[in-house]
């Protein structure tokens, strides 16, 4: 598939898909419609999960697109972990629970490894009080390396952690510095050790690919050292620079439309080089941005449960839920947030309600994302033949050879996978094409 000189530049605004619709379509308006379906007995049949947003940073970073708080102290972590306990309460208030258990737990920000030792038991006793952890198959657990301690590590393990992922980003300290990261190279080493004398069931490192600063000799001593590190799970994200990003606002400034950071053919490129390094060393490509030890022990229960539909509360400022195949997204505001906590109120801000077809382009174009996917999931869920019903873009990316299909399934090649994100709109309804992500 060409692309320009100007397409292959990295330019402001998101790359990588989460979610379908695309949230530019997302509408406060909807939200009382939506909250329908919170009152409704749920499918007993579909999985629900916990989805905790923690905003606490000690630093933004200049590529950062979420909500973050810097600077806070322990009243105010205090505070919020008050105010999601109180919204949990508020969620298991509604039917749409049911007798279900939790089957997996996303702690994710932010950072949830900014809170305290004695935070995190205490914050954690609270909400197994509520709604018991008994049956998760999964308790992920994001961490930045400078936050974390031995006896953090320890706690985080005892409070039922069962996958953590270790934000590493990249090795050398001057790119990290420039990129705004908070912690350095030294911290790593020594936040990875600990966790793995503690025993965790699944440790993931994240790097980035493209981040500014970044060199093909750098690039390659990052691979080098993630598989010394020999980690069950590495993730390998491509540098994109969304609108609300430091990044953004400096080119802007500088009457830039071109980030400073590398070209997605670069990028690509260097992502290549670490799958083929790490399948070289025993490692499996599980995703388009990931690579596991053994495919057969090493799962990620929460993305591969929200690919396929499942029911997931969110806690927290600017969080996403998927409740019922309706989507929602809480307040963005933290004093928003906590104002409708307070007053009894759940606190979302705008919802999305998709049909029934929507519901399975999401699943299809998610799902493709794991480079593989089995026709007869869709016939059996939705009645649908994705070969037909997806003809017309499936013929496109095969003579682009980005992919193949047979009746049975169909499957990405390397330079399909490599850029997944960019292939995915052509499955969009015409009505959710080039339309703003966000």
């Amino acid at each position: 598939m060409e692309t320009s000189k100007s397409e292959q530049e990295t330019k402001g605004g998101n790359y990588f898909i989460s979610n379908y619709p695309p949230y530019s379509f997302w509408s406060a308006d909807t939200v009382s419609d939506a909250k329908v379906t919170l009152d409704k007995a749920p499918n007993p049949d579909t999985p629900l999960g916990l989805y905790i947003h923690i905003p606490f940073c000690r630093k933004r970073c200049r590529f950062c697109y979420f909500k973050v708080v810097t600077g806070a102290d322990s009243t105010q972590v205090n505070e919020m972990c008050d105010t999601l306990i109180a919204e949990l309460e508020l969620y298991m208030q509604l039917p749409f629970i049911g007798d279900r258990k939790l089957d997996f737990i996303y702690f994710g920000g932010g950072t949830p490894s900014f809170l305290s030792s004695a935070q995190l038991v205490s914050f954690t006793d609270r909400l197994k009080a509520i709604l018991p952890w008994d049956q998760v198959k999964e308790v992920a657990f994001e961490c930045e390396p400078g936050t974390l301690t031995e006896a953090k590590l320890k706690t985080i393990k005892e409070i039922g952690v069962t996958r953590i992922s270790l934000g590493i980003e990249n090795f050398k300290d001057e790119i990290l510095e420039e990129n705004g990261r908070a912690h350095r190279s030294k911290e790593v080493g020594r936040a990875y050790a600990y966790a793995k004398a503690l025993g965790f069931d699944q440790i993931n490192v994240d790097l980035i690919s493209g981040m500014i600063g970044e060199t093909d000799e750098n690039w390659q001593d990052c691979i080098t050292k993630v598989i010394d590190l020999a980690p069950e799970s590495i993730t390998i994200y491509q540098m994109e620079v969304p609108f609300n990003t430091a990044i953004y606002r400096e080119m802007k400034s500088g009457d830039s439309d071109v980030a400073p950071v590398a070209s997605w053919p670069t990028k690509r490129r260097w992502v290549d080089e670490a799958f083929l390094k790490l399948e070289a060393n025993g490692y499996s490509i599980g995703s388009a941005y990931t690579a596991v030890k053994d495919k057969e022990k090493t799962k990620f229960v929460y993305r591969d449960r929200l690919w396929q539909g499942a029911d997931m509360i969110a806690l927290g400022v600017a969080a996403f839920s998927h409740i019922g195949g309706k989507h929602f997204q809480n307040e963005k505001d933290l004093d928003l947030h906590k104002a409708s906590v307070s007053g009894g109120e759940i606190p979302i801000a705008r919802a999305f309600e998709p049909t029934e077809e929507e519901r399975m382009i999401r699943e299809f174009i998610l799902q493709l994302k794991l480079g593989k996917i089995s026709t007869s999931y869709f016939l059996d869920k939705y009645s649908i033949d994705v070969i037909k019903y997806f003809e017309t873009p499936l013929n496109l990316h095969r003579e682009n050879q980005m992919l193949d299909y047979n009746d049975n399934e169909i499957t990405l090649s390397r330079d399909g996978l490599l850029q997944v994100d960019r292939l995915l709109p052509e499955f969009y309804l015409l009505k959710h094409k080039n339309a703003r992500y966000t």
